[in-house]
């Protein structure tokens, strides 16, 4: 059985969609730390029971199928050329290590119209993205803060001159 991981580690595109006898292109982005492991791209509704189909570690091309790692941009690609409708299915961009393998499901609709952009640089800035807003959220969190506060000193200090005795009393 083998083990799993599904992690911010292996971005992939959830959905890909494209026409039968044209080709595909998944990228799949990974941790530099994985450079040196060795990918592959399997096919099968469960990873557990997925077919491999082409593998780093092997021949990177296998029938219509091909598999290019790129280690300095951490990224591995796969090009499905020739789809047909049967092509269409779950499939799984796998990082093999010890213990546990690090794997994304990535989805494949075959239709004449195809429209969904084929690659992960989309998925990959919108994760930055949302990790960018996630930061600037509370910045402009602590500054309305901030502005609250000194609007609150502000205040205080306007009707502490305008009524001097009240600071006698105390």
């Amino acid at each position: 059985m083998k083990n799993k991981v599904d992690s911010a580690d292996l971005l992939a595109p959830e959905e890909v969609t494209a026409s039968p006898g044209g080709l595909v292109k998944i990228a799949c982005q990974y941790d530099l730390q994985f450079k040196e492991r060795p990918k592959y791209w399997c096919k099968g509704s469960i990873y557990e029971l997925c077919s491999i189909l082409v593998k780093t570690t092997r021949k990177t091309q296998r029938d219509r199928f091909f598999i290019a790692d790129d280690r300095e941009a951490g990224i591995f690609t796969v090009t499905m050329t020739s789809l047909m409708e049967s092509d269409e299915d779950k499939y799984w961009c796998v990082i093999s290590r010890s213990g546990r393998n690090v794997y994304k499901s990535v989805r494949l609709v075959i239709t004449q119209t195809a429209t969904t952009p084929s690659t992960t640089k989309s998925s990959f800035l919108t994760q930055q993205e949302t990790s960018l807003w996630a930061s600037l959220r509370w910045f402009l969190f602590l500054v309305t803060l901030g502005c609250l506060a000194m609007t609150h000193v502000v205040v205080w200090r306007m009707e502490a001159s305008r009524n001097p005795e009240s600071e006698m009393t105390d």
